[in-house]
């Protein structure tokens, strides 16, 4: 009796079950006919890809999922990734005029062919609410124009998250060269990009914004947050020598002009040949680790525009030239440009007009003040000391009206005498820097 029961319980479960797959409407597919399956989802699908060899490329083209009911497109949670391989002629994850797309879960295997791992294609009219997390992407470094993410189209709403970018040419690249395809009101966070030839990260400058339904007209924001950046290896010499991240200008009137970057709680770490960050537009940089120790940390300088509204504050900075840098060109002088509650241990700190409360030193100063400022990754830590750091309140006026302005690199709530990147002294318990992805 007891073992009929028990029948009945576990079939139950088992309609049950089926009830939920099918109610949240996952189709498991396999390299064989996902190609097939694609084709077919509606809002609110799942395509659940087995791990294997894919080698017939992902071309999300028109299709749409809404607000409440993305498209989701994944592999397994736990376990092998599913793998694309790249094929000659065709980038491998392809996306034109699509929507509310999620794609997670995934290997792309560039194999040093001259195509893109992720491309919103030139020829789309423009892809939103697209998501893209827990890719790695690897072999995508055939020339410094092979690209592991690519926006070549109107795209906004994106998310670019918990990704993995190893060796491409360039690791993200968003928007067009010449400034017509604008990347809007994006959130970039918990991607380790190491070892490109030019960029880890770059953000095209953005002409006049086209009126496109569903684009946003009020100011936004694009962030870029706990990141790792690293140049460590492989950079392109001059005259292809680029930054690890490079953020471009806004349009200079009208939509968009009022958008605003923010860029906190990202590690920075070595380029051989070029500075680890240059800016220009509406740039709020906060809360971030810089080391450099073969050139520059942060340039704010002319590009395709002028700097115009700036804030670098509450940075830890370690260079072998020159810490912070803002170079203004001509209309400059219109807009709040100031470096604020940095620590900065360089050959030349800073160069700015509006400097104030930063803690400043040469580079090999940072023994004194810092707990291991050059120990090797892993084991380095740039947490000030108790005895060194203590000095006067800050004026944060400037800073409250940027998202988690208060919350340190380790996200604790930092206090109102701290400089730089932590708000603490003394023990550090927090992630210490490693190229790996922040946790």
């Amino acid at each position: 009796m007891f073992c009929i029961f028990l029948r009945h319980i576990v079939f139950l479960h088992f309609l049950l079950f089926s009830s939920i797959l099918q109610a949240a409407g996952i189709v498991t597919a396999n390299a064989d006919n996902y190609r097939e399956l694609l084709s077919r989802l509606e809002p609110g699908d799942t395509l659940l890809l087995q791990p294997g060899v894919y080698k017939k490329g992902l071309p999300v083209h028109q299709l749409h999922g809404n607000k409440d009911k993305p498209v989701i497109i994944m592999g397994p949670t736990n376990g092998p990734l599913p793998v694309f391989s790249a094929r000659p002629g065709h980038n491998t994850i392809s996306i034109i005029n699509a929507s509310y797309i999620v794609i997670r879960n995934l290997e792309l295997d560039g194999q040093g062919i001259a195509v893109d791992g992720v491309k919103c294609e030139g020829n789309a009219d423009w892809a939103h609410h697209i998501t893209l997390e827990n890719l790695v992407i690897k072999g995508h470094g055939n020339n410094q124009q092979t690209v592991g993410i690519s926006t070549k189209c109107p795209a906004w709403n994106w998310v670019i998250r918990n990704n993995i970018i190893l060796g491409a040419g360039t690791g993200i690249y968003l928007g067009n060269s010449d400034g017509n395809a604008p990347f809007v009101g994006g959130l970039i966070e918990h991607n380790l990009i190491k070892d490109t030839m030019g960029y880890n990260l770059q953000i095209k400058h953005q002409n006049t914004r086209p009126e496109i339904p569903g684009m946003p007209s009020e100011p936004s924001v694009t962030i870029i947050r706990h990141n790792v950046f690293s140049k460590e290896k492989g950079a392109a010499t001059a005259p292809f020598a680029r930054p690890n991240v490079l953020v471009g200008h806004w349009p200079v009137k009208g939509n968009g002009s009022k958008d605003t970057y923010e860029i906190y709680g990202n590690f920075f770490y070595q380029n051989t040949t070029e500075a680890l960050f240059q800016g220009e537009g509406n740039i709020a940089l906060y809360n971030n680790l810089f080391v450099n120790d073969h050139g520059d940390a942060i340039r704010i300088q002319p590009h395709n525009d002028i700097p115009r509204a700036i804030h670098v504050f509450y940075n830890t900075v370690i260079a072998s030239e020159t810490g912070v840098s803002i170079i203004s060109g001509q209309g400059s002088e219109n807009y709040v440009q100031h470096v604020s509650a940095n620590v900065i241990f360089a050959s030349n700190p800073i160069m700015a007009k509006s400097q104030e409360s930063n803690s400043i030193g040469k580079r090999e100063d940072a023994v004194n003040y810092l707990v291991k400022p050059f120990a090797p990754l892993g084991a380095m830590d740039l947490y000030p000391k108790v005895e060194k750091m203590k000095s006067q309140a800050v004026d944060t006026t400037n800073f409250r009206v940027f998202k988690d302005w208060d919350i340190d690199f380790n996200g604790r709530k930092r206090n109102e005498h701290s400089r730089g990147a932590y708000g603490g002294e003394g023990i550090n318990s927090g992630w210490l820097p490693q190229i790996e992805r922040k946790p």
